[in-house]
Parts: C-alpha cells; structure tokens; sequence
C-alpha cells in the first residue's frame, strides 16, 4: 500500500482502532516504512490529544451508525426486514466495523451454546428435584 492511498481518515480510525485487521496490518507496516507517515499520525494524534473533533471523528467515536446488540441478535435469527439486514450486512462486511463483528461474533457463540445451557439446567432440576420440600 502506497503513502498516497492512507488518507487522514484512515489513520484517525487507525488510532481508534476502528478498521478491519487486515487494513490496520497494512496501515502498521506502511507506518513502518515511510517517515512521512509517521510524522502525519503523529500529527493527527497531536490534533486529537488537543481536542480537535470533527464530526466524522465524533460519529465514529460515539458508533452512531452501529446497530444496537438487539438488532444484532435480529439479524442472526434472520427477523429483520431487508433494509435493516442489508445495511447490517454491509456494516459488518463491508465496512468491517470491529467492535460490531465482536459482539455478532458473542451472539453467536451465546447462540450455539443454548441447548447446552438447557441441558444442564435440566439435568441440574432433575438431580435436586427430591430435595424440594412438599408442604
């Protein structure tokens, strides 16, 4: 990846830690081979200590486009209509959005892990169910 395809929006989401894995993998290793470009991170790192919020920065910051972790677990059981599906497909796949991936990636594993749960706590009603009193 060239200097001149990192915009300064790309290293304000760098810093946030707000890009896919393998964009920050690339950002990191052109960080490491350009001067130039460290300076500029630092620069904007600088602006940002300093308090310079743009409302890109601000929206990014405060995940205003992120959908909520209810219409996550949505998505997964497949009860959302198409708009809604559609743009959570696009925020998780194309935009790549990490802390959403994240918490899609819990309510899925949460998900799987149900019947589990169920069977213990079966399994666990049936071994004390002689110590309940009767009255």
């Amino acid at each position: 990846m060239s200097r001149t395809t990192i915009t300064d929006e790309d290293l304000r989401a760098y810093l946030a830690e707000h890009l896919p894995a393998a964009r920050m993998a690339m950002i990191e290793q052109s960080l490491r081979d350009s001067e130039p470009l460290r300076r500029q991170l630092a620069t904007i790192a600088r602006d940002n200590d300093q308090g310079g919020f743009s409302v890109g920065e601000v929206w990014r910051r405060e995940r205003l486009s992120c959908p909520t972790r209810g219409q996550l677990g949505a998505y997964l059981m497949q009860a959302l209509d198409d708009g809604p599906r559609e743009y959570i497909d696009f925020h998780l796949q194309i935009i790549g959005c990490r802390a959403c991936n994240a918490n899609f990636a819990d309510l899925q594993q949460a998900s799987a892990s149900a019947p589990e749960k169920q069977r213990r706590r079966r399994k666990y009603f049936e071994s004390s169910a002689g110590y309940l009193r009767r009255d």
